[in-house]
């Protein structure tokens, strides 16, 4: 965790640099400042420091991490990390309906209404995929 909580402080300090450094770039025009920009990389800067005080407080709070020790093995990490469906359908035809709503931002609203329609069965029946049949919990 101490690994991805320097990436977080590199990600932030190179934002910044490139927003000063960008700030000045665009300064030097006719037109002025490109506030966009500049505003977008303080933005990504604060974002990677934001990540490297999460991680931090975090790994404070936690016992050792393997992944902090040099000589440490994979098999250390202990723990469950979550269930996974094998065999779910459903992530894709949520994906998909997904992609139809996303299409219907920029096409028009009804391609979006279109994508809900199959949307809302896509989630609910990956929320209660298992709560009856073989593979009930």
């Amino acid at each position: 965790m101490l690994a991805m909580e320097r990436i977080g402080a590199l990600l932030g300090v190179f934002a910044f640099l490139m927003a000063t450094i960008y700030g000045f770039w665009t300064n030097s025009t006719e037109l002025g400042i490109e506030w966009v920009g500049v505003i977008g990389l303080i933005l990504g800067g604060l974002l990677g420091f934001m990540i490297k005080w999460y991680l931090g407080m975090t790994r404070r709070k936690l016992e050792v991490d393997p992944s902090d020790d040099p000589l440490g093995d994979i098999d250390e990490i202990q723990g469950d990390y979550g269930f996974f469906s094998p065999h779910s359908w459903w992530p894709l035809f949520l994906a998909a309906a997904a992609a139809v709503c996303f299409l219907g931002l920029a096409v028009g609203w009804w391609v979006f209404i279109i994508g809900a329609f199959f949307a809302v069965p896509a989630l609910i029946g990956w929320t209660f995929e298992y709560w009856k049949g073989e593979h009930a919990l």
